[in-house]
């Protein structure tokens, strides 16, 4: 037969996995990335809503195509909002490319914060978190 307390312990157990869980589930980033709209038009891959990219992360273009070009391994060039790439490129393949991109040159590595900027020094590239003050470096010169 349980006795009373640990019949409390379960109840509040019950209640604080309740909290938490629920908790979870709100979470939600305020970085607002878009879904890339990407279309073939013969051997060229048009990026059609490209310059919602820089602007939702706070990136200079060329930087954000620079990365790009090098990951999927072609020449794209801006022309007005879009990006064109010779060749034809997976659709699914930009959104991957986003992700990661978001994730080694905007996110803090600290506090996950994507309120940060990029400086460079010595020909070195950091990644400065405006929201907890760090300091991380960066590989390659694309942020």
């Amino acid at each position: 037969m349980p006795t009373q307390s640990k019949i409390d312990y379960e109840k509040l157990l019950g209640r604080l996995q309740q909290n938490v869980s629920s908790t979870n589930r709100r979470e939600v980033s305020r970085l607002e990335i878009p879904d890339p709209q990407v279309i073939w038009i013969g051997q060229r891959t048009i990026f059609r809503n490209f310059m919602e990219f820089p602007k939702a992360l706070r990136r200079e273009p060329e930087k954000l195509l620079l990365y790009l070009n090098k990951e999927l391994a072609s020449a794209g060039y801006i022309a007005g909002d879009r990006v064109i790439f010779l060749g034809r490129k997976e659709p699914s393949s930009f959104g991957a490319l986003i992700d990661r991109y978001v994730k080694d040159y905007v996110i803090c590595p600290v506090c996950g914060s994507p309120d940060t900027r990029t400086e460079k020094s010595k020909k070195l590239g950091f990644l400065l978190c405006e929201a907890c003050g760090a300091r991380s470096s960066i590989k390659g010169n694309y942020a």
